[in-house]
């Protein structure tokens, strides 16, 4: 199974990049302003959905700061003593927080660094392949990161779990943005090696974005895994963001912690109660967007 989605991966990003080739050889009806990575782009305001990135390119030597926060009290608790408003809609237990900032290192190329609270660094890289306009029907991106973990934690080993990814996105308009994002993850079974078929992931992340008010925005995404290593269920996310100035403000709800390529891949856990029944849990979140350009 793993190998027919391989083959899938090798050949959608050979048919990309003889396109790139193609499209690179004719000339660019687009205007200066259009190609000016600095330029707003309403429909694709910012470099993530909720987890999964977008084809949002940064401008050379200009950075971006995030932070993702999900609280890890569930919105609906069996065995919390409080409600969930009296918990102040879960603020008032722990967090799994994320801390990331991006750099243009080269025109259509940026490079990242992602760590989160339970100690997992994320190196990502990024390029973009082509512009969606006259010559193009999409924006196109490879992405390549590793996710390293057990950082700095005593007497533990570090895994890693590096991965391959391309992003096709669709704006229509500056009203809306759709993506479709094949990503393969080598080494997302960290614990449990031996007693499984296939420790490497395949997935599709699967998102959108649609401005509802001039500077408001809902967006979602959800990133089925189509083989290879499949704990829990897959993840899933949506939300309500603000634009303000170079700020993105995003309330968000999603059924995993998860911010990384690797820990998308592993999915979402459900939550077994004494009866052995299972549920899906949702947690609130946000994250905020700062851009330095």
């Amino acid at each position: 199974m793993i190998r027919s989605s391989m083959r899938f991966f090798v050949t959608l990003a050979l048919t990309l990049g003889s396109a790139t080739a193609t499209f690179a050889q004719a000339p660019s009806t687009r205007s200066g302003q259009d190609e000016d990575d600095a330029v707003l782009k309403l429909a694709e305001p910012d470099f993530t959905l909720v987890s999964l990135p977008t084809s949002l390119r940064l401008p050379t030597l200009k950075g971006a700061f995030r932070v993702t926060h999900r609280f890890t009290r569930p919105i609906d608790c069996d065995t919390c003593p409080n409600s969930f408003v009296a918990d102040g809609f879960g603020t008032d237990g722990g967090a799994v927080i994320g801390l990331e900032y991006r750099f243009g290192i080269v025109p259509n190329g940026e490079i990242g660094v992602h760590r989160t609270a339970d100690k997992t660094v994320e190196l990502f890289g990024q390029y973009g392949l082509l512009r969606q306009g006259a010559t193009a029907p999409v924006e196109a991106s490879v992405l390549a990161a590793i996710d390293t973990s057990n950082v700095g934690r005593s007497g533990a080993d570090s895994e890693y779990s590096p991965a391959l990814g391309i992003i096709v996105s669709r704006l229509v308009g500056d009203r809306a943005a759709v993506y479709i994002e094949p990503v393969w993850v080598h080494h997302t079974n960290l614990f449990e090696q031996k007693t499984v078929e296939d420790n490497n992931t395949f997935f599709v992340g699967l998102g959108g974005r649609v401005r509802v008010l001039p500077t408001v925005y809902l967006v979602g995404e959800f990133s089925p895994r189509v083989s290879g290593y499949q704990p829990g269920i897959n993840q899933g996310s949506f939300g309500i963001e603000k634009r303000l100035g170079g700020h993105m403000f995003q309330l968000n709800f999603s059924n995993s912690f998860g911010t990384t390529l690797g820990q998308i891949a592993r999915g979402a856990t459900k939550e077994v109660r004494p009866d052995r029944t299972t549920k899906q849990n949702w947690y609130l979140g946000f994250n905020i967007t700062r851009k330095f350009f």
